[in-house]
């Protein structure tokens, strides 16, 4: 069946995303018309990229996709305020433009944040379209342990505002087992919510020859690597502590923070308080070029902060590491940590323990290379076993196609 997707989304390229360009083009490949409505690119720094600027509307074409602009205010910052402008805006310009166009589509598709749900409600009262919504970190308890001020009191009026797009939505894709039982246990029912794991970019999940790596001074060095958002919840002081601290029983051993984030500033100010000089921190590069930066690497590494709720989620850099067939370092416990160690992809440590990091940090560096090697390939051979883009779309399309059939059979 053809269908006509109308996809709202805060965030697309070039702000990174698991389900941009990439996600549309293959829909767009398999016969089904999709656009995509989403804001001006500024995620995640708060600054609208080179080359934007805020206005009422612009439209663009992403590699044959249609891309919509509705105007959002620009903030990532620690403050709430600039969130909630930032999320509320967005969730006000897409629903406006939605009303008026979800009509030409089948059904509406919404990526997070769960303000693009209210805008798909909204718009859904004048074109009575089903809707899909994604998620990927649960609401409000993402939004709580984020530390911005304030959060603690707009915890209910966001409980209320989940329960009320959960209600409403006429599919629930979950990127987990442990969300889906969560959601379960907040009372959505369990037939509405399907597990839909995310996968890599793999195209980008491979050295392309692009990227400098001099400045990265990898030469003659054991080098871990983590790439992605410098936020709070990642933690990242703990790799910092923790590769100091290494320092002294691994001396070749070098960790790269790549990436941008609210946590640079105060990271960089630990380095430089801690005098590790064996840590590194580098702005972002384009999606492009990463694959060159972690092909490079001995060891890709993640963390968050040990909290119940990142125990149900799988971080997307999850699935990126393992595609690109390295030895992974996961600070993170549940449902990711139990992917990575049955795979024999690399060792999972708790988080928030700057020993346990800095003693695998050492443990990995003493390795074997042809050890390293074969863990590199377990993780790439568990990604196509169990992460891949043509499963997820197709499990995907199967959702939208039964959320269009069950409206048109409630119209009938």
């Amino acid at each position: 069946m053809t269908m006509r997707i109308l996809y709202i989304t805060q965030w697309f390229e070039p702000e990174p995303i698991v389900k941009g360009v990439v996600f549309a083009k293959v829909f767009a490949e398999r016969g089904h018309q999709i656009e995509v409505v989403t804001g001006f690119p500024n995620y995640p720094t708060g600054k609208t990229y080179p080359g934007y600027r805020v206005g009422l509307y612009k439209r663009e074409i992403w590699d044959g996709i249609v891309v919509h602009r509705v105007p959002l205010y620009p903030s990532h910052t620690s403050s709430s305020v600039g969130r909630i402008l930032n999320y509320f805006s967005f969730m006000a310009s897409a629903a406006l433009f939605a009303m008026f166009r979800a009509r030409r589509f089948d059904v509406v598709y919404c990526y997070p944040p769960i303000t693009g749900g209210l805008a798909a409600i909204f718009a859904g009262w004048l074109s009575r379209r089903p809707f899909l919504i994604d998620i990927q970190d649960l609401w409000p308890d993402s939004v709580v342990k984020s530390g911005m001020a304030g959060t603690r009191k707009m915890e209910k009026i966001l409980n209320l505002i989940c329960n009320f797009v959960y209600r409403r939505a006429a599919g629930i894709l979950a990127q987990s087992n442990g969300i889906k039982t969560r959601l379960i246990e907040r009372g959505v029912p369990s037939d509405k919510v399907s597990v839909i794991y995310n996968w890599a970019d793999e195209l980008a999940a491979a050295p392309a020859g692009l990227a400098d790596l001099a400045p990265y001074g990898f030469e003659g060095k054991f080098n871990i690597v983590y790439g992605g958002n410098l936020g709070r919840v990642q933690g990242l002081d703990v790799l910092v502590r923790a590769a100091h601290l290494a320092r002294q029983r691994a001396p070749d051993l070098q960790l790269l923070l790549i990436g941008d984030g609210i946590e640079s500033d105060n990271l960089k100010q630990l380095v430089h308080q801690l005098g590790a000089e064996n840590v590194r921190i580098a702005p972002g590069v384009p999606r492009k070029m990463i694959g060159d930066v972690f092909a490079a690497a001995d060891v890709l590494v993640l963390h968050l902060w040990n909290d119940p709720l990142f125990r149900i989620t799988i971080p997307q850099k999850t699935q990126f590491y393992m595609a690109m067939g390295k030895p992974i370092l996961i600070g993170v416990e549940g449902e990711a940590a139990e992917f990575v160690t049955t795979a024999g992809a690399g060792i999972a440590v708790p988080s928030d323990n700057v020993d346990a990091m800095a003693d695998a940090m050492v443990r990995l560096s003493q390795m074997p290379r042809e050890q390293l090697n074969d863990m590199g390939r377990r993780a790439r051979d568990a990604y196509w076993r169990t992460f891949s883009l043509a499963a997820a779309i197709a499990e995907t399309e199967a959702a939208f196609q039964g959320a269009i059939e069950a409206a048109r059979s409630e119209i009938v």
